[in-house]
C-alpha cells in the first residue's frame, strides 16, 4: 500500500511541500494529494501589480496541475479534522469527501485580521485574493467614472479621496502601484483632472514598514509624499460610513473607498483541526514543523508558529512568502525522512530573511539584500529580477517580461473588466435585455454611489489556502 500524504492549502506552503515530496518520493511510493479552494497558486509578491494593469491577472498565478505532475489536486475546502483518526473533512462542488492520511501537512494560511471599528466589515474593502486585487483595480476606475459625471464638487471629492489602512508591505505597495496607474489613466477624466485626488495612508504606528531599516522606511515615505500622498502615522480608524472615514486625530475624510490592509490572522478553519493553536491562533510546532503532541501532522506557513532562527525566544516567523516557501521545502523533506524515502533524520527549519522589496510603482522600489540597502531605479531593477526569478515556470517568466516591456512602451489600459467571468444564464440575460437602462440593479451598470460600491462583491477569483499578504521578500 503507498502511503497517503495529504496537503491542506495550495498556496507557498502547500505547493512547494508537494514540489519537494515529487522530487524526493520514488514514483507510486505515495498518493499525495493537494487540497485547495482554486487550480492555481497565487504569486502575492505581483499582486499588487496586476490591481494596476502592470500585469494580466493570469500572468501572476500558477496552474497547480501544470507544475505538480505527480500530485493528485482536489478542488475543495477543508472543513475539519479528527488527528486521533488520521482523517481530513473536505467540502467540494459535488459534496462532503473524507480523506485518510498517514501523514497530513496544514498550510491553510490566513486572511485579512480585522477590528471591531464601527462599520469597517461593512464598507471596507481587503487585499488577500486576486479577485480583490482587481476589484480594486475596478472599483478605482468606476470611482473615476462617476466623479467625472457629478456636478456637486464635495460628492465629487469623496469619489476621488482614496484611503489605505496599513502601512506595511502589501498597504504600501497596492496604495503605490494604484495611485500611479489612476495618475496615468485621469487624463481620459477632464472633471477628476481639474479637481485632482486624494491619497492617504493611514498607519497606527510611528513610521510604515517596520520590518525594514528606519532609511528605507524614510525614503518610501518621502516617495509618497512627493506625489501628494498623505501619510498619516500615530494615526487610526475611529469608524467607517458608505461615504466617510473617521480618523483618530477628528477628521472625517469623505471617501468612498477604503482599503484595510492592516494585517492577517490564521484561516478560522485551523480552529476545527483538532490541534493545539497559541495564544494568536497558530498551530503550535516544533523547528522540524510537525505539530506538537503529535507524530503524523505537521504545519507551515500563516497558519504555523514555526520558530525563527533568526529570533531568540522561540518567537514564530513572519507571514511572508519567502518563509512559507522555504518551510514547504523543509516539510517536505522531513515527510520524506520519516517515511524512509530518504536517508537521514527530520530537520529543523533555518532559514533566515536575506532581505525585502517594496514596489512603489513609477519605476522606484526600496530593498535590502544581504545587509545591502537600495532604493528608487537600482532597487526597482533588482526587485523585478528577483520577481522573474522566483516565480515558478519558464512560461510565467516570459510573461512577465512581456507584460513589464509593454507597459513601458504603451503604458496601462483603463477598461473596467468587471463583468469578465460572470457568466449570466438565459433567463437573466433576457430580463436584463428587457429592463430599462437606469433600472439594471447589479450588473455594474447602473451609475451613482451603487455602482461604486458594488465593486467589492463576487469578483473573488479565489483564496490559496496558504497564500501570505504583503510579502515582498527576497530569498
Amino acid at each position: 500500500m503507498p502511503w497517503k500524504v495529504v496537503i491542506a492549502g495550495g498556496g507557498f506552503g502547500g505547493f512547494y511541500a508537494a514540489r519537494e515530496l515529487e522530487r524526493r518520493l520514488p514514483e507510486q511510493s505515495a498518493l499525495v494529494t493537494l487540497v485547495s479552494d482554486t487550480n492555481y497558486l497565487l504569486f502575492t509578491p505581483l499582486m499588487a501589480g496586476a490591481a494596476a494593469a502592470t500585469l494580466e491577472p493570469r500572468h501572476v498565478v500558477v496552474p497547480l496541475r501544470k507544475e505538480l505532475k505527480r500530485t493528485n489536486i482536489l478542488r475543495g475546502t477543508v472543513t475539519a479534522a479528527v488527528p486521533d483518526e488520521r482523517r481530513v473533512q473536505v467540502r467540494t462542488e459535488t459534496g462532503d469527501e473524507e480523506l485518510e492520511y498517514d501523514h497530513l501537512i496544514v498550510a491553510l494560511g490566513s486572511v485579512s485580521r480585522t477590528l471591531p471599528i464601527p462599520g469597517l466589515a461593512e464598507h471596507g474593502v481587503g487585499l488577500k485574493t486576486l479577485g480583490e486585487a482587481i476589484g480594486l483595480r475596478n472599483r478605482v476606475i468606476r470611482s473615476l467614472e462617476v466623479a467625472e459625471n457629478v456636478e456637486d464638487p464635495e460628492e465629487r471629492a469623496a469619489y476621488l479621496t482614496f484611503v489605505f489602512v496599513g502601512g506595511g508591505y502589501a498597504g504600501l505597495e497596492a496604495l503605490a502601484e494604484l495611485q500611479d496607474f489612476a495618475a496615468d489613466v485621469i487624463h481620459h477624466y477632464p472633471r477628476c483632472r481639474m479637481a485632482g485626488m486624494r491619497w492617504i495612508l493611514v498607519e497606527a504606528q510611528q513610521r510604515v514598514m517596520v520590518e525594514v531599516p528606519d532609511a528605507l522606511a524614510a525614503f518610501a515615505t518621502r516617495e509618497l509624499r512627493g506625489r501628494g500622498v498623505e501619510v498619516l502615522t500615530d494615526t487610526t480608524v475611529e469608524e467607517v460610513t458608505e461615504a466617510t472615514a473617521r480618523l483618530s486625530t477628528g477628521e472625517v475624510v469623505p471617501t468612498r473607498m477604503l482599503v484595510w490592509t492592516a494585517g492577517v490572522r490564521p484561516a478560522p478553519v485551523v480552529q476545527r483541526l483538532g490541534l493545539p493553536v497559541n495564544d494568536g491562533g497558530r498551530i503550535r510546532v516544533d523547528a522540524e514543523m510537525r505539530v506538537e503532541g503529535h507524530d503524523h501532522e505537521w504545519a507551515v506557513g500563516d497558519a504555523a508558529a514555526v520558530p525563527d532562527p533568526a529570533k531568540d525566544g522561540g518567537q514564530p516567523c513572519p507571514p511572508t512568502a519567502q518563509h512559507a516557501t522555504r518551510q514547504g521545502q523543509r516539510v517536505g523533506r522531513n515527510v520524506a525522512a520519516v517515511m524512509g524515502a530518504q536517508a537521514g533524520e527530520p530537520q529543523p527549519f533555518r532559514y533566515k530573511t536575506r532581505g525585502v522589496f517594496v514596489d512603489m510603482g513609477r519605476q522606484r522600489a526600496v530593498a535590502q539584500t544581504m545587509g545591502i540597502k537600495w532604493s528608487g531605479f537600482p532597487a526597482f531593477l533588482l526587485a523585478r529580477a528577483y520577481y522573474i526569478s522566483e516565480i515558478p515556470g519558464l512560461g510565467r517568466k516570459l510573461r512577465l517580461l512581456t507584460d513589464w516591456t509593454v507597459g513601458m512602451l504603451f503604458g496601462r489600459d483603463s477598461s473596467e473588466l468587471g463583468q469578465i467571468g460572470r457568466a449570466r444564464s438565459l433567463s437573466q440575460e433576457m430580463e436584463a435585455a428587457e429592463t430599462p437602462e437606469g433600472e439594471k440593479k447589479g450588473e455594474g451598470e447602473s451609475g451613482g454611489a451603487e455602482a461604486v460600491d458594488g465593486a467589492r462583491e463576487s469578483d473573488e477569483a479565489g483564496g490559496n489556502g496558504a497564500q501570505v499578504a504583503g510579502s515582498r521578500s527576497a530569498g
